[in-house]
């Protein structure tokens, strides 16, 4: 199943579900993503039996999909936890910038908490107020889940994971090693992220989702030009796992968004998901940085496809533009 979120000039936007191929959508019978996930096991049956109608073309009042008006599929989360589950890019940060390894970062996962007041959609200028602070783009993946247990297993933690998210992370690479230093983790150097247009269920990705991992690569382009495809499949840490990281202390409300932190692949030849890491390639490989990060202007597009050849969730493409004011 496919579900997306159109503005309607509201926060949380209209709930419709998608059809496969994402050509053709219908309202759906829970008015906003934010409602079907907090009563998931009553909102699913209902939304499957629409999909299934749309799917066979039976869908009453059916209208063509345009990703251009979907806004985040859930515009707001009460919670966005960002792991950071590709342990090869913190490897090439660490070699090129010569920083101490991380204690345990091959057992335990790390994790920020982000804002998750204000998503993207994926059609959505990026504005930001000025170049010299470093603006990067990051692809990753992501999961929405149901309420989750305090002390949930890895397991387990796969069993709440109701959709999955194709994430376009935005970093501010100026802002992020003081942040970094304090302790406190990010705040001002994480500006609102941006989703794909199409959320959808795990078994909607058939063997592409195994072992907690979506096993496709993410196809990036950064004005036009083929920046990277890693694959999903080399996360070091299952979502199962982050799960029950950012769960250990705490139940996990639904709602609760996790992601994947950049995805990032050993062979050199799938190239990258994030400005910074080619950078840090660059570092290890030619002793200095050539890449510049993104100018006023820059697109930047994202989309993963089957094994059909099929976009699974809709294109991330965006533009980056100066903040008014």
């Amino acid at each position: 199943m496919k579900l997306a979120t159109l503005n309607n000039g509201t926060r949380d936007g209209q709930l419709v579900v998608v059809s496969r191929d994402l050509q053709r959508a219908a309202l759906a019978p829970i008015a906003t993503l934010r409602e079907a996930i907090e009563t998931w096991a009553s909102s699913e049956p209902r939304l499957q039996l629409l999909f299934q109608a749309l799917e066979g073309g039976t869908a009453a009042g059916a209208f063509a999909f345009d990703p251009a008006l979907a806004m985040a599929p859930l515009p707001r989360a009460y919670q966005w936890c960002d792991g950071s589950a590709f342990l090869n890019h913190g490897t090439l940060m660490q070699k090129a910038f010569h920083l101490e390894p991380i204690d345990g970062v091959e057992q335990t996962p790390l994790m920020y908490q982000g804002a998750g007041d204000d998503f993207l959609g994926a059609r959505q200028d990026i504005a930001l107020p000025s170049i010299a602070q470093g603006i990067d783009f990051e692809g990753e993946f992501g999961v929405l889940v149901d309420d989750v247990p305090l002390g949930c297993s890895a397991e387990q933690g796969l069993g709440h994971i109701k959709l999955v998210l194709q994430i376009n992370d935005v970093s501010l690479r100026a802002l992020a090693p003081r942040e970094m230093k304090t302790g406190f983790g990010f705040l001002q150097a994480k500006p609102s992220s941006a989703f794909a247009p199409v959320a959808v269920t795990p078994d909607e990705l058939g063997e592409a989702w195994q072992d907690g991992r979506v096993q496709l690569p993410l196809n990036i382009h950064w004005n036009e030009q083929w920046f990277g495809h890693p694959h999903g499949g080399e996360m070091n840490f299952s979502f199962g796992q982050l799960i029950a990281h950012a769960a250990f202390t705490r139940r996990l409300r639904a709602g609760t968004i996790v992601g994947s932190g950049t995805v990032s692949n050993r062979q050199r030849s799938a190239g990258s998901a994030c400005i910074a890491e080619r950078r840090a390639i660059e570092m290890i490989e030619q002793g200095a940085a050539q890449t510049a990060f993104m100018q006023f202007g820059d697109r930047v597009r994202m989309e993963v496809f089957d094994a059909a050849g099929r976009s699974v969730f809709g294109a991330i493409d965006q533009r980056v533009v100066q903040a008014n004011g």
